[in-house]
């Protein structure tokens, strides 16, 4: 018997977990920790921002969609991780481990700079559920006493797509309150250039970004590091001042505090270092999911920035982990394989939206080329986005991680989630090699 335990129940552990007990026999023990009763759906949390949906109705209650299911659920926070002993603490209790799948999500660097703590109170942001809810508090309050919106990331913030989601969206809601002339709108982002996303070279992205935020004159500060965050100001590195009433801005992300203080572990942001097959390289006994894995840019900007992992690229992880774990164990007999880290993303601007593809997220370092890269805008993609939320609350609530139907759709688009990794192409990214 195999004790497998995965951290974190949210769109890269709760996935896991149930693509592990379809292929795991009974015999094998899964364990699922979670600081958090409910699984959020996280790329709604925008709409809830802007009180456009109910948190509730992006929410599952994780211990009702495990009931029965055969997997042991532990609602607690990890303080302590042991790879050496193969160990994890939750509060008072050592649960012992076989495989440890670490897909906690990323902590919020609000140290990042003076202002954006939490405690100063002075901004927003949308990356989790109870920050997407006091920035929807915030909103109401803004939207009765309007002023100047700023939107956008600080310096090493990776995940952007939010950030376009929020300041579009906002646009709309305003216009539709007949309050958009009384709110001039700021975008500053430490992109090089809007529409970068953290990947550059996305096709026609950036032309696309651009036109939408010059048609909503929504002013455009890119290149820019905020440096500190005071009552209704934002400064800037090269002295300019940006007034605020209200402001929604992305911080950095980091592992969170176990994992940082665990030795030899992380990198310097708490981020796990993975082989192909998201191992770790020195622990074989623990595999990463989601945010928390380290990627490496695929180029250097003039103000440091992450590379985003998104939903499907998440997705892909935790097919790739459960998988390769099952071949671990010799439930399965098949090559082991790794994420193609291909990506399709949703972004819903109110009346109209972007959808993005980027095949492969990062080029081939050789070429600096994907194989395909494509950006296309209407207002399908906020019906797309809409249908894909519902979809994937669906799968979670049947306990699938990947229906066949899935599966045979993203083949009809070229897509995969996984492929062996003898057909790797091993050189895509300098940290991920090949397991020998």
């Amino acid at each position: 018997m195999a004790r497998i335990v995965v951290i974190g129940a949210g769109l890269g552990g709760l996935p896991t977990t149930y693509e592990l007990r379809r292929l795991l026999p009974k015999e094998h023990q899964i364990t699922l920790i979670s600081n958090t009763p409910k699984f959020t759906f996280i790329p709604s949390l925008p709409w809830v921002g802007l009180n456009l949906k109910s948190l509730k109705n992006i929410q599952l209650d994780v211990e009702k969609l495990l009931a029965n299911r055969g997997v042991k659920w532990i609602l607690g926070g990890v303080s302590q991780i042991q790879p050496e002993l193969q160990q994890i603490v939750v509060e008072d209790t050592v649960i012992p481990y076989d495989y440890a799948v670490i897909a906690t999500g990323a902590e919020l660097a609000l140290d990042a700079l003076p202002g954006l703590e939490e405690t100063a109170g002075y901004v927003q942001s949308v990356c989790n559920p109870p920050h997407a809810l006091k920035a929807a508090e915030a909103w109401r309050k803004f939207l009765a006493n309007p002023g100047h919106l700023v939107v956008g990331a600080v310096p090493r913030a990776s995940c952007f797509g939010p950030a376009y989601e929020f300041v579009l969206l906002a646009d709309w809601v305003l216009r539709r309150h007949g309050l958009r002339n009384q709110v001039p709108i700021t975008f500053v982002t430490p992109e090089p250039y809007v529409g970068h996303l953290g990947i550059g070279g996305m096709a026609n992205s950036a032309e696309l970004v651009k036109k939408l935020l010059r048609q909503r004159e929504i002013t455009v500060i890119e290149n820019a590091a905020i440096t500190r965050i005071a009552p209704e100001t934002i400064f800037l590195a090269d002295d300019r001042t940006l007034p605020f009433q209200y402001s929604m801005l992305l911080p950095p992300f980091r592992g969170p505090c176990f994992l940082r203080e665990a030795p030899y572990l992380t990198d310097q942001n708490g981020c796990l270092p993975v082989l192909a097959t998201y191992q770790h390289p020195q622990f074989s006994s623990i595999y990463g999911v989601g945010v928390i894995t380290q990627l490496k840019p695929p180029e250097q900007t003039p103000i440091p920035i992450g590379v985003p992992k998104t939903g499907q690229m998440t997705e892909a992880m935790a097919i790739a982990v459960a998988h390769n774990i099952a071949v671990q164990l010799g439930v399965i007999s098949a090559p082991l394989v790794t994420p193609t880290l291909e990506a399709i993303c949703l972004a819903d601007f109110g009346d109209t939206g972007i959808a993005f593809l980027a095949d492969q997220v990062l080029p081939n370092p050789r070429t600096g080329e994907r194989r395909r890269a494509v950006a296309k805008e209407g207002r399908w993609v906020s019906w797309s986005k809409t249908a894909f939320e519902w979809f994937f609350l669906t799968k979670m609530r049947w306990g699938v991680a990947f229906p066949w139907f899935e599966e045979w759709g993203l083949k009809a688009m070229g897509l995969s989630l996984v492929q062996p990794i003898n057909d790797f192409e091993f050189s895509h990214t300098p940290q991920i090699k090949k397991l020998v």
